[in-house]
């Protein structure tokens, strides 16, 4: 079988994030019995074609001009290879594959984004453009299936206009080679680790450590990932927080899972998060997470088992339930073991596996449509 991935940016880009890794870690098994492309746009430094972990990736334009290129590529060039399936994987904006390709697809989306969100990480008019595009995907995708990556996601696609039975769950996976317990630190440390955007609020994990501190001797803040933190290098030096605060940037994957094992307690005070998979490799370390109760988050998050959910918005709460973690030993003991049963169950084979049986399924229904 010959698939063909379109996205954004593939696992190799400095902004990717959690889209990037489902698409790389679905596609690369996949890749080990079928061959594998991955359409997305090219960054500073990066070679038009490559290879990794099976999967070949094809490189064209810019964050914005990719969605043109792929149109014209797959028209001139592309659709002469004979693909079998096409997975348009939508990051806020589509691909609108069903206007140029007749071949069989799926559109993989990991959640609707709002208006607010979108204008804070796009400027103007470019955020206009991707909210329109957006609200097209009902009336472009109306005969296509669609795969997503929680309940919660699920329901806002039906409540988007997708009728529900056109809706099918890939959960993400975990790596649990790497991803285990080995022991907190000796100081109380709270953590982060994910791609540093707006609608992360991250600062709001550095408004609420002054708090936490007063209760908590010793506690300490790590935030890492991906782009810049200017924002929060600035707000850390005007709140005093220079000796208790970290800002590690991107790290590798085992630098991750060593800050994981570590920390007493991982904090995501997200907006909305299709699923939140930073939150289920952090519990597969054994360490309970912490979030507002917003879609996704209360989805990966089970409130009062493996970790608490506060209500969206509310600093004071957040600062509290962290507190009752990081004080409560009996507590985190129990949310520890309950997070690493419950990220157990999550498994990158398992979802290749789902995601390679709703391709089929794709396939079959579109045969049979032409033999009608």
């Amino acid at each position: 079988m010959k698939i063909l991935f379109f996205n954004w940016r593939d696992i190799t880009n400095p902004l990717g994030g959690g889209a990037e890794l489902y698409v790389h870690e679905i596609g690369k098994r996949l890749a080990k019995n079928h061959e594998v492309v991955l359409y997305c746009a090219k960054y500073r430094g990066c070679s038009e074609r490559d290879e990794v972990d099976g999967v070949k990736i094809i490189r064209r334009g810019g964050a914005f001009s990719v969605y043109f290129y792929a149109f014209f590529d797959y028209l001139l060039r592309l659709r002469k290879e004979n693909f079998d399936i096409v997975i348009d994987s939508i990051n806020c904006v589509p691909f609108f594959t069903p206007l140029f390709t007749r071949t069989p697809k799926i559109a993989l989306l990991y959640h609707i984004v709002n208006k607010e969100t979108i204008s804070q990480e796009i400027p103007f008019p470019a955020d206009l453009v991707a909210w329109l595009a957006q609200r097209l995907i009902p009336f472009i995708y109306k005969n296509i299936n669609f795969v997503t990556i929680s309940d919660s996601s699920k329901e806002d696609l039906v409540r988007f206009g997708v009728p529900r039975n056109k809706v099918d769950i890939v959960y993400s996976g975990v790596n649990h080679t790497l991803l285990a317990p080995m022991g907190e630190s000796e100081k109380p440390l709270i953590a982060y680790i994910g791609v540093i955007k707006r609608y992360k609020q991250l600062d709001h994990l550095l408004r609420i450590l002054p708090l936490i501190r007063r209760e908590v001797l010793g506690a300490e803040l790590v935030i890492a990932g991906k782009r810049g933190d200017n924002e929060l290098q600035n707000m850390k030096k005007n709140l005093g927080l220079e000796h208790c605060v970290k800002l590690q940037g991107e790290v590798s994957e085992a630098e991750k899972a060593q800050i994981l094992q570590k920390a007493w307690v991982f904090v995501i005070p997200s907006v909305k998060e299709g699923w939140g998979i930073s939150v289920i490799e952090a519990n597969a370390c054994g360490t309970p997470a912490i979030a507002y109760d917003v879609p996704g988050l209360r989805d990966s998050i089970k409130n009062g088992k493996t970790g608490l959910l506060v209500p969206y918005g509310n600093i004071r709460e957040l600062a509290r339930a962290t507190i009752r973690v990081l004080t409560g030993t009996r507590l985190r003991q129990n949310l520890s073991r309950n997070a690493r049963k419950w990220a157990s169950s999550f498994d990158w084979d398992k979802s290749a596996q789902g995601f390679m049986k709703i391709m089929e399924k794709a396939m079959g229904r579109n045969h049979d449509d032409h033999a009608k």
